[in-house]
């Protein structure tokens, strides 16, 4: 099954009887077609068997769609669209230096069904990993099945809005964890925790991590890969 396709039946499930007022005008997998166009046209040569792709998008549609995108549910219709543009990444090969963000903003100047989209890169301290492999220096985090790719010197896990990853833990800190990476090692150091962090079963302050280790933060397992052992991320 192709993304569009589960994108298609994830808007099914969703708001299937919303769908139905976009007959006359933009549907959302109009949307989610022109966002992966807009990516494949923006993909640069970053180096050898890598294209860096933008990250940001801002999709400029007419006011009664956006009007109509706020009725169906603009957060879950943001959700849906951000699943498409990784899913998309990830199918391609494409690589993210970010995390993927988009936004709906209405245009006077545009009528119905016109849908524009202005993208851009903007670097963050973690990304999608997509169709990325694990280096000393871009390592990999495997968050409950969730893949993110370490792009900046200094990464936060916690529950807050305020970090870089978010899990969704009670168990977990607002600020629970950071992961620094220096002179090619990545250094796990807890933040003052209420339940602690343990790599490989063992509490620690801070720890150096190596390819494969196992982390738990709350009920959540993290595993660390940085590809120095052949190991498969997340194949």
């Amino acid at each position: 099954m192709g993304f569009l396709d589960r994108f298609e039946k994830g808007v099914e499930n969703v708001a299937g009887r919303a769908m139905s007022r976009f007959s006359n005008d933009v549907e959302p997998i109009e949307i989610a077609s022109k966002l992966r166009e807009t990516m494949d046209k923006r993909a640069a040569a970053f180096a050898r068997d890598r294209s860096v792709v933008p990250n940001v998008f801002l999709v400029h549609l007419a006011p009664s769609d956006i009007e109509r995108i706020n009725a169906w549910g603009g957060d879950e219709m943001v959700r849906q669209m951000v699943e498409v543009l990784t899913s998309h990444a990830a199918e391609q090969g494409y690589s993210f230096v970010g995390p993927v963000e988009v936004s709906f903003l209405p245009d006077q100047t545009l009528t119905a069904p016109a849908i524009e989209i202005d993208s851009s890169t903007r670097r963050g301290a973690a990304a999608p990993a997509a169709a990325a492999a694990p280096t000393p220096s871009t390592p990999i985090l495997d968050v409950d099945g969730q893949h993110y790719l370490l792009t900046g010197p200094v990464t936060i896990i916690g529950r807050g809005s305020e970090a870089d990853i978010i899990v969704d833990d009670s168990g977990v800190s607002r600020r629970h964890l950071e992961i620094r990476l220096t002179q090619g090692h990545a250094i796990a150091t807890d933040l003052g925790s209420t339940n602690g962090t343990f790599v490989e079963g063992h509490r620690i302050d801070a720890a150096t991590l190596l390819d494969g280790n196992t982390l738990t933060v709350g009920r959540t397992r993290i595993m660390f890969w940085d590809g120095t052992h052949g190991a498969e991320a997340h194949g």
